[in-house]
């Protein structure tokens, strides 16, 4: 068993997401792609079909099981596979494709058929913290003091799932950088990691690329922000997260390599 965290890299199959919209909309090239990331050492692949960065527009649901659906049976049986999608029928699509783990960034709010979707196929479930879709999220983050808000309202998500019957060993949480948060918010919930590491599930952070980085770094494009996010990377196997979703691979293997050869010493 691994016991250092997780990278998990991001395959996106989408025309509009915000840091490498476009480049692989075409399966054959998403699943090279994936290929190339698995021989750059990464753990688990997420492949998603809808972008959901802020002031996005959904996809219709079956124009999103035709971006996703190839990509999983073409990258299934190398590594884990997760798909990252908020409807509960390419959740069930993708599972019988392959897919281990469904990423849902809504936590189970956008479709309530989702819970039970991922309870019958056994699927292993990401509950991300969320308040609204991309065209709405910027505007609804407030909040009186973050880091409690966020975990009471991720506890209200676990409530859900167990109510679903999803086996908690399968709940993964995700606190949701960048998803209804501004900047300041999402460095609060880094600094406070320890409030999500001790609530008895895994933890994803999916910090890659995101605007809170290029805030820091003076507006910095996101193809720009690698290294900094390897440095966030750093400080989730720090505090033991389980995993880090990631657009880049190579650096932040090697930043958690140096994490946890220190730690052996």
């Amino acid at each position: 068993m691994i016991g250092r965290t997780l990278v998990m890299g991001v395959v996106n199959v989408t025309p509009d997401s915000f840091s490498d919209g476009g480049l692989w909309m075409d399966a054959e090239d998403a699943i090279a792609h994936g290929l190339d990331l698995i021989a750059q050492g990464v753990d688990l692949l997420d492949i998603g079909g809808e972008s959901t960065r802020p002031g996005s527009v959904r996809p219709p649901a079956d124009e999103e099981l035709r971006r996703v659906l190839p990509v999983v049976q073409g990258l299934a049986g190398y590594i884990p596979i997760s798909v990252d999608t908020m409807r509960a029928s390419t959740a069930r699509c993708a599972v019988e494709a392959g897919a281990q783990i469904i990423n849902d960034v809504s936590g189970g709010l956008a479709d309530p058929e989702m819970l039970r979707v991922v309870a019958e196929a056994g699927a292993d479930y990401v509950c991300q913290h969320w308040r609204g879709h991309g065209a709405v999220m910027n505007g609804l983050a407030t909040y009186d003091d973050v880091v409690p808000e966020v975990v009471a309202e991720l506890k209200e998500r676990l409530r859900a799932c167990s109510a679903a019957g999803i086996d908690p060993a399968k709940v993964i949480i995700d606190p949701g950088l960048g998803f209804a948060k501004t900047a300041d918010q999402d460095w609060a919930l880094l600094a406070h990691l320890d409030a999500f590491t001790t609530m008895g599930h895994r933890v994803l952070i999916g910090a890659s690329r995101k605007r809170f980085l290029g805030h820091l770094l003076s507006g910095r494009e996101p193809m720009g922000r690698d290294a900094a996010t390897a440095a966030v990377s750093v400080i989730c196997a720090q505090q033991g997260v389980w995993a880090v979703r990631t657009h880049e691979v190579r650096g932040q293997r090697d930043a958690i390599a140096v994490v946890e050869r220190i730690r052996r010493s």
